[in-house]
């Protein structure tokens, strides 16, 4: 059947980012509090997704989307300090348990998620004597439930998700660096660095500053000499790595740990028993951190839903979100003349996802392009991506695209 798609292609009439005066970019690592609750609420939704398909034969209701860490207590000590109070991770929102008299283990199937995410990405956590878990994931609510016993699911909510392409230069920097210094031969050099890690961009014409926080483990610095010598060393590591990526930037500043005071000895260094701040000074939650792109860039178009832990079936707040970065990434590769491009896609509650209200790109095309030339193919790819968006799900559901 035929399906007619209401799908908008206009002219932005802003100027790309890499033209503009001023952007500011903001990237959480690995082990900031916020994306290690996004990325372990994405892997218990991927792991009930598992469970559901191998229980069941399909994905039922769930969406793990509210997520809590409660800082732990530590005493921080040149040499190695001490863990006096575990880290609380609480699960939350809904997930159906039983099914046809069979019953699924989601506290358990939740635990046992959150606790291998742990092992495989933080070195210094171990989630047996570091955290505690506390479940409070309940069962759905009869209407959304419903949903999925419908032969055709529509979309949860009404909700709009947007992303764009290209990044920056700057935005693709800030992205660099952070995975550059949590990557293993960086870990490998630098072995006292954690895996909390935030960086801010902040590009001024042709200067970019990047402000570096990184939590250093105390059990390799043995004292205040130390830790500044290997914060120098650092910082000479990251200057040959952006070197190879500077030729957008006439001048790049690198700052790290700009709290540091060398007068207050070893209160005026950053240093951390297992790699995070989240071990006692800063908790997180679900949807504070990185968008799905992996960053959060003031003055490009974002949304405010929390994506990872959302069900892959559908829950527009997280396949919208992905399938418009998707989408445009997709037509800045595909189609020539486009300089930048952000795609909106605006679903109704309980109507299909392959036909959202309203699925806009809006386009700066290069220098001497006329948008005419261009709508078409734009159009066309836009159409294509909706209607393979239920094959689009099932590789959500694999856990095949980042969140965070």
């Amino acid at each position: 059947m035929d399906i007619t798609r209401n799908i908008v292609v206009d002219e932005a009439g802003t100027i790309p980012a890499d033209m503009q005066l001023i952007e500011l970019i903001e990237r959480k690592g690995t082990g900031h509090p916020d994306t290690i609750c996004d990325s372990i609420m994405e892997a218990i939704c991927i792991s009930l997704c598992r469970e559901y398909l191998a229980l069941t034969g399909h994905i039922l209701h769930h969406n793990i989307d509210k997520g809590l860490l409660v800082a732990g207590k530590t005493i921080v000590k040149p040499g190695g300090g001490t863990v006096l109070e575990p880290l609380k991770i609480i699960f939350g929102d809904r997930a159906t348990d039983k099914y046809n008299g069979i019953k699924i283990p989601v506290g358990e199937i939740a635990e046992a998620a959150a606790k291998t995410w742990l092992k495989d990405n933080l070195r210094f956590v171990n989630p047996e004597a570091h955290v505690l878990f506390q479940n409070e994931i309940k069962s759905g609510s009869v209407e959304l439930t419903d949903l999925f016993a419908r032969s055709n699911i529509g979309a949860n909510d009404t909700s709009v998700g947007v992303g764009y392409a290209p990044l920056s230069s700057a935005e693709s920097l800030v992205l660099d660096t952070e995975r550059f210094m949590n990557s293993c031969e960086f870990k490998q050099t630098f072995p006292e660095t954690g895996e909390d890690i935030k960086i801010m961009g902040y590009r001024n014409r042709k200067t970019l500053t990047l402000t570096i926080a990184v939590a250093f483990i105390d059990r390799y610095i043995l004292n205040t000499s130390m830790y500044f010598e290997r914060k120098n060393a650092i910082i000479e590591a990251l200057q040959i790595f952006i070197s190879t990526k500077t030729h957008h930037f006439e001048n790049i500043i690198i700052d790290v740990n700009t709290l540091d005071d060398p007068s207050r000895g070893e209160n005026g260094i950053y240093l951390t028993v297992l790699g995070t701040s989240a071990e006692g000074a800063d908790g997180g939650e679900v949807g504070r951190g990185n968008r799905v792109n992996g960053l959060i860039s003031f003055g490009r178009p974002l949304s405010l839903e929390a994506a990872a832990g959302k069900n892959p079936v559908n829950h527009v707040g997280k396949i919208y979100n992905i399938l418009a970065r998707e989408i445009a990434s997709r037509l800045y590769r595909e189609v020539n003349g486009i300089n930048e491009v952000s795609v909106f896609l605006c679903s109704q509650i309980g109507k299909p996802l392959d036909q959202p209200l309203i699925a806009s790109a809006r386009i700066i095309p290069d220098h001497n392009v006329s948008l005419e030339n261009i709508r078409e193919p734009v159009t066309k790819i836009i159409d294509a991506e909706l209607a393979d968006i239920y094959h689009f799900t099932g590789r959500l559901a694999q856990g095949e695209f980042t969140v965070c």
